[in-house]
């Protein structure tokens, strides 16, 4: 994906219009009922489906144990070194794992229960009891135990401030079932630890899903066996833009950029994030967005090309031809890609391709009149549904952005909505699932402040506020309509990114707001507990290092 945002003007001009904002950000109007006072004490993001709170403290010790029940297995272990490493971070203590002995929950132990006791209302449910003689963590799987262990987490007082765990119920699970962050690859590259750490990250906050945008116009960063060009040639550029891509003068940098992932680091990632539920959907764009795809095997354009490695931001006219070769090849793609992500989603891209060079190409009128297609649009969407059938046939499900809907839908498709809500409404409407993006509201590439004290960025402006107050369900849909948004998703494009430090700066606070969007029950969520809680997460994130920025500002 390129710019993505036609309504939003570059920071050179946004500056100036400062001065002329509001308040930031829209309000949660609803307030039903108040959350416990004492948001220090139980300063949890996001903010459970229901909590009591309960007099006194669970206190670590030398003699403390995390006690496992029956059957154990590798996930319930661990999950166990999850909560084990958790408390020796926090206190010191290593603590030890043993079997349970009929006794957990009492005798100064954390217990683990997988239970199979009546229908969770989610796969990923929990239940947390915190009592000063003990604490029981119980779910009906492995998911909704590793969940609870993020809440027993937070609840875990940070180094040096005390080993006390305050006394709590809470029965917990999440509004929808898909909550998504996004990171581009593609623009910059970013080092296998740092992905780690990212979905590390993700995982604190109940975040289930990671979208990884693995081709690009400046970029092809995933290793295909079959087609050594696309790394050797597509995933390096000779230089790349400086500055803003809509600001004169237009300079480059004159240094070589790329790199890409082995099959085996991918493994690896994947691997880790099956470990932390963190599902991995990966992106490989088609049919635009493919000029480092192009300049490896330029016999997939419409023209002769030659074609280079894209060195700066935009739209470009050359797109793959939608001839016999083009699918030959992208179906070859795809299988490798299938074989290295286990997960059903495959994301296909389709938005922002220009038709310019399918009008003037042969090849491409020819397919229009042998499908009897009424335009390039719908050549478009011949093109997505050949993929999704492909796809489809080896159990796999397709995304696309929402320009997917444009010359008609492939029939199972799940629709990604970054150009606003309506988009999304009429992919509801029309029975598709849908998965809430939009630009205005959760593009962490926005400023999140003045620009004149900000890194460079895209443009546009998305506080915290603005993120905490966005609604993924639209009120135009009726209720069979809404069952059809599966979520959310943050997207962090990396045009003006080039150190893991710039993208956690742009992502947090504000994933601190969008997990609670997605996780939270719409009526708990409540701008005024969430900001007093906010704090304590800070000082979290800086104990871990993570270069966030303070939600006040300029």
């Amino acid at each position: 994906m390129a710019l993505r945002r036609p309504t939003r003007l570059p920071a050179f001009l946004l500056a100036g219009l400062f001065a002329l904002l509001p308040a930031c950000g829209k309000d949660i109007a609803t307030e039903p009922e108040p959350p416990p006072p004492d948001l220090q004490r139980y300063a949890l993001i996001p903010w459970p489906q229901r909590i009591e709170p309960r007099s006194g403290d669970f206190s670590i010790d030398e003699g403390t144990r995390v006690v496992l029940s029956e059957p154990v297995n590798a996930e319930l272990q661990s999950i166990a070194a999850l909560v084990t490493e958790s408390l020796r971070a926090a206190t010191g203590i290593e603590v030890p794992v043993a079997l349970a002995s009929g006794a957990e929950g009492t005798g100064n132990t954390i217990a683990l229960r997988l239970s199979q006791e009546g229908e969770p209302a989610s796969p990923e449910e929990y239940r947390l009891s915190v009592a000063p003689t003990g604490v029981i963590l119980s779910a009906n799987t492995p998911a909704g135990l590793f969940y609870g262990a993020q809440t027993l987490r937070q609840l875990i007082p940070l180094e040096g401030a005390g080993r006390a765990i305050p006394a709590v119920e809470i029965k917990d699970a999440p509004r929808f079932t898909y909550r998504g962050m996004h990171l581009d690859v593609g623009r910059h590259l970013f080092p296998v630890s740092f992905i780690k750490r990212y979905i590390d990250l993700l995982a604190t906050y109940k975040i289930n899903t990671f979208h990884w945008h693995l081709t690009e116009d400046q970029g092809w960063r995933i290793e295909i066996k079959r087609y050594p060009k696309l790394t050797q040639i597509g995933a390096y550029r000779k230089e790349t833009r400086v500055g803003h891509a809509h600001q004169p003068p237009e300079v480059y940098d004159r240094t070589p950029y790329g790199g890409f992932y082995t099959q085996a680091e991918i493994r690896e990632i994947v691997a880790y994030a099956r470990q932390r539920y963190v599902t991995i959907i990966p992106e490989i764009e088609m049919p635009g967005h493919s000029r480092a795809a192009l300049a490896a095997y330029p016999e997939l354009a419409c023209t002769a090309g030659p074609f280079t490695v894209a060195t700066t931001w935009g739209v470009f006219d050359d797109i793959y031809c939608p001839k016999e070769e083009t699918f030959q090849f992208l179906e070859n793609v795809l299988a490798e890609v299938m074989d290295l992500f286990p997960g059903t989603y495959i994301h296909i891209g389709g938005d922002e391709a220009p038709k310019k060079r399918w009008e003037e190409s042969p090849a491409a009128q020819a397919v229009i009149q042998r499908e009897a297609l009424k335009d390039e649009h719908e050549l478009q969407s011949y093109f997505i549904r050949r993929i999704e059938k492909f796809l489809n046939a080896h159990g796999r499900r397709l995304i696309g952005w929402d320009e997917i809907l444009e010359g008609g839908l492939a029939p199972t498709a799940t629709v990604m909505a970054w150009r606003g809500m309506k988009r999304g409404m009429v992919a509801a409407r029309q029975g598709h699932d849908v998965i809430m993006t939009p630009i205005d509201d959760l593009y962490f590439d926005l400023y999140q402040a003045n620009p004149a004290g900000e890194p460079l960025a895209i443009g546009g402006f998305t506080d915290l506020r603005e993120v905490y107050a966005f609604e993924p369900i639209p009120v135009e849909l009726t209720a069979q309509q809404a069952k059809h948004i599966l979520g959310a998703q943050g997207s962090v494009w990396t045009e003006y990114m080039k150190t893991p430090e710039h993208v956690e700066y742009m992502v947090f606070p504000r994933m601190l707001g969008l997990a609670e969007v997605v996780w939270s029950p719409r009526e708990a969520r409540n701008w005024d507990s969430f900001s007093r809680r906010v704090p304590a997460h800070l000082e979290r994130l800086k104990a871990r290092g993570v270069n966030y920025r303070a939600p006040q500002g300029p």
